[in-house]
């Protein structure tokens, strides 16, 4: 199953949201530890709830002010991978630190 954000993370691989589907706690911590390091944040436990970035439910606390994830809404699309301007500056910002989602879009629109 593939539930591809905005921004081209596929969610449900995602440690969030795997944790909160699961209600594991020691994995939202583990997750955050994780987090906290790659994207050099301070990131609790407590914010690691998340059904996934398209989905009405829980977001990790970053994903409600994600301008990626705002940016689509807007423009009625469900990915970046299908914006007229892919690759934007941010996207490609935003893949110096997740290359796995320039993968993932680049397969959508192929």
């Amino acid at each position: 199953m593939t539930l591809i954000g905005s921004c081209g993370l596929d969610c449900a691989t995602c440690g969030a949201y795997l944790a909160t589907q699961a209600g594991d706690d020691d994995q939202r911590a583990k997750v955050a530890k994780e987090w906290s390091v790659r994207y050099s944040a301070d990131i609790k436990h407590e914010q690691i709830n998340c059904d996934g970035c398209r989905a009405e439910g829980r977001k990790f606390s970053y994903c409600n002010v994600c301008e990626l994830r705002k940016c689509g809404i807007g423009k009625g699309v469900d990915n970046c991978a299908g914006c007229d301007e892919y690759p934007c500056a941010k996207l490609e910002e935003f893949f110096q630190v997740a290359p796995e989602a320039r993968a993932a879009l680049d397969a959508l629109r192929a």
